[in-house]
């Protein structure tokens, strides 16, 4: 199933758009997880699979079986930040690149919890959302890359151009920690790392 089709991306590199990034002290104050509806019923509400599967199934190297309301069996996937190939999709979470309460810290408690909802299920863009094995998800848990970043080295500038790429689709605020880490890796390993992004509606 492909993902929706995105128009008028932004490009950036590394550096730029970094430096896009507004500076911003962050809170949590109010968050429930509960504040964002998820799962959904998907980019197509009339096959029976809500967000997660729908994922699953774009992400899908070699694509699974779909039986009853959307049971998935067999199938085969690659969980890039520990660089994991992983043939049952219950060993998958479906992995927030900007975790729902870092979204809620850096501007999302200030949402519509109908923008909230388009956020928590966002498949108009390949990054928002991404399929890694169950071990990955729980170690990075609501961290951003100050305090984590893929345990796959050779994977750790994709990830933060995807986290860069994330927050200047949401307008999402970064705190003073969380942007000397981008700065140090948009200034060096990864200067060379496109963001590119598509501003959420």
């Amino acid at each position: 199933m492909p993902r929706a089709v995105t128009t008028g991306p932004i490009p950036r590199d590394a550096a730029h758009a970094v430096g896009q990034l507004p500076e911003a002290v962050e809170s949590r104050d109010g968050y429930q997880r509960t504040s964002f509806r998820h799962w959904n019923v998907g980019l197509d509400p009339a096959d029976g699979c809500h967000t997660r599967s729908e994922v699953l199934l774009a992400e899908a190297l070699e694509p699974p079986q779909i039986t009853g309301s959307c049971v998935l069996s067999g199938g085969r996937w690659f969980s890039y930040c520990d660089e994991q190939t992983v043939t049952d999709a219950a060993k998958l979470d479906i992995d927030h690149m900007v975790r729902l309460a870092e979204a809620w810290d850096s501007g999302a408690s200030a949402w519509t919890a109908q923008r909230r909802e388009a956020y928590a299920n966002d498949q108009d863009a390949d990054t928002s959302l991404i399929a890694v094995t169950a071990r990955t998800n729980r170690s990075k848990a609501d961290k951003d890359p100050a305090d984590w970043l893929p345990p796959a080295a050779g994977q750790q500038c994709r990830y933060v151009g995807e986290w860069v790429a994330t927050k200047l689709r949401w307008k999402l605020a970064v705190d003073k920690r969380e942007l000397e880490a981008l700065k140090v890796f948009a200034d060096g390993p990864c200067e060379n790392t496109a963001v590119v992004y598509t501003p959420a509606p």
